[in-house]
């Protein structure tokens, strides 16, 4: 108990959460779970957490106090219990209908993002009615779900804008967006984009998403500026599956280049390296690599990790490829297949084992 205590402390990040929150829920003493929920369920950020944990642990063992969360008068637990049933991909049915009606925006976005992962296609008019929402979040994921669930009309314009803005969305707008267009608008989009400084690192990673190797060459480009070399060379391999690692097509970081927080006290720049588990590519290896075998790819052609897309091919990308890799994978199977779940990356090894299992 004293344990729990100590992590569950107000200042606690979102990690300490889980940790407390798995040992509560598995040890099964009401008194314990209560006081994780006291201490979480109110913080959007420390809720996480709490959600985390909830999906981590085996649905027999959590689904009754998912149910008494489903139930709860009070927004924030529905929302958690909302929030875990669709980690687990299981549907909460009629409260999650009701939750789409809900005063509280914050259990309503939850419940939009929720219908997309569930493949729940009868409830697109619903969502539809939320693409004028005032609140930003229900209305990012009313166009997020709407799209993947099949609708690619006002919902996919409405993406298209958010990822050329300035939106806490922009990359999963862009993520998504790329994935559905056809592939003439999705390449003169990209055009568009690389011609604006501000948009420029989003029109290497979406060359990536949109998965035509026609953009390739223009990609080896960007590999020599420093702040757009790793995820130039990311978007490489997402088209060819190359590991540039692996394959010994790394180059050096450059000496007079700084990424993420200095160690100069002056500095006032505390935002993270987003790039930093990214390999930094040799633009001249990985241009002679593909002068050798680029006439194994067809322009005009999307791939991922290098081979066309198909739904056996993302059924072994999510066997075998890199977490990023993964979450591609059952994003691109979610839209060739929208009234399937969104296949969960981060569930626990075993049950996406059992689940791919199933799937063959």
């Amino acid at each position: 108990m004293e344990y729990l205590r100590w992590k569950l402390r107000p200042q606690e990040e979102s990690g300490e959460v889980f940790a407390a929150a798995v040992l509560a829920f598995e040890s099964g003493q009401d008194q314990r779970i209560k006081m994780v929920l006291e201490a979480a369920a109110t913080d959007p950020v420390l809720s996480r957490g709490l959600i985390s944990a909830l999906g981590w642990l085996r649905f027999d063992q959590v689904k009754e106090h998912i149910d008494q969360l489903l139930q709860s008068l009070t927004h924030e637990l529905r929302r958690i219990g909302v929030a875990a049933s669709a980690v687990h991909r299981q549907d909460p049915g009629s409260i999650l209908v009701d939750a789409l009606n809900d005063e509280d925006t914050f259990l309503k976005a939850r419940a939009i993002r929720a219908v997309g992962e569930l493949g729940r296609i009868d409830l697109l008019s619903m969502l539809k009615n939320q693409l004028a929402a005032e609140d930003k979040d229900c209305q990012f994921w009313a166009a997020w779900s709407t799209v993947l669930l099949g609708d690619r009309d006002e919902a996919l314009e409405f993406l298209k804008t958010l990822a050329t803005s300035e939106s806490p969305f922009r990359e999963r707008a862009l993520n998504l967006t790329l994935r559905v267009m056809d592939n003439t608008s999705a390449q003169n989009w990209l055009k568009e984009m690389s011609q604006q400084p501000d948009w420029l690192r989003y029109a290497v990673i979406g060359a990536g998403v949109a998965g035509d190797p026609v953009r390739i060459p223009w990609i080896i480009e960007h590999m020599e500026v420093p702040e757009l070399a790793r995820v130039a060379g990311e978007a490489f391999t997402m088209i060819t599956g190359v590991d540039i690692a692996y394959e010994n097509l790394e180059g050096e970081w450059p000496e007079s280049f700084e990424a993420g927080p200095t160690e100069n006290p002056e500095d006032e720049g505390v935002k993270m390296d987003s790039d930093e588990d990214l390999p930094w590519p040799d633009a001249q290896l990985i241009d002679k690599w593909w002068a050798k075998n680029k006439a194994a790819f067809r322009n005009g052609t999307r791939y991922l990790l290098g081979q066309p897309i198909s739904p056996e091919h993302l059924h072994k990308v999510l066997r075998t490829g890199f977490q990023r890799q993964r979450a591609a994978a059952a994003l691109e199977l979610a839209i060739l297949q929208p009234a399937q779940p969104l296949f969960e990356v981060r569930a626990p090894g075993s049950r996406q084992k059992q689940i791919l299992l199933g799937m063959t």
